[in-house]
């Protein structure tokens, strides 16, 4: 079985950075896309970025320009390296990892931006 862990939110200010970590353990294979997702209470979960495992990114335009995804694949870990902080980022980042048909999720991890 496949598990999902993040680490690194936290509570930062307008205009500073976090960096974002996730790894994906318990299978043998590379997972085909990992990617972030933010969720706010009572909406749907939305793309921030992923990544396959040949290292083609996608990003929502809204962070475009300031959060940067990456990958390690011997280790099955990507990172989000998030700059230039604003106060609508401050949300439930969750980590999902793609295996053929199959996603898994991990619990998420909060990041409060104040103004």
């Amino acid at each position: 079985q496949v598990q999902v862990v993040e680490s690194g939110g936290g509570l930062v200010q307008a205009g500073g950075s976090l960096r974002l970590s996730c790894v994906a353990s318990g299978s043998i294979f590379s997972a085909d896309v990992m990617g972030w997702y933010r969720q706010a209470p009572g909406k749907q979960r939305e793309l921030v970025a992923h990544i396959t495992s040949g290292g083609t990114t996608t990003y929502a335009d809204s962070v475009q320009g300031r959060f940067t995804i990456s990958r390690d694949n011997a280790k099955n870990t990507i990172f989000l390296q998030m700059n230039t902080l604003k106060p609508e980022d401050t949300d439930v980042y969750v980590c999902g990892a793609v295996y053929g048909r199959s996603v898994y999720w991990g619990q998420g991890t909060q990041v409060t931006v104040s103004s």
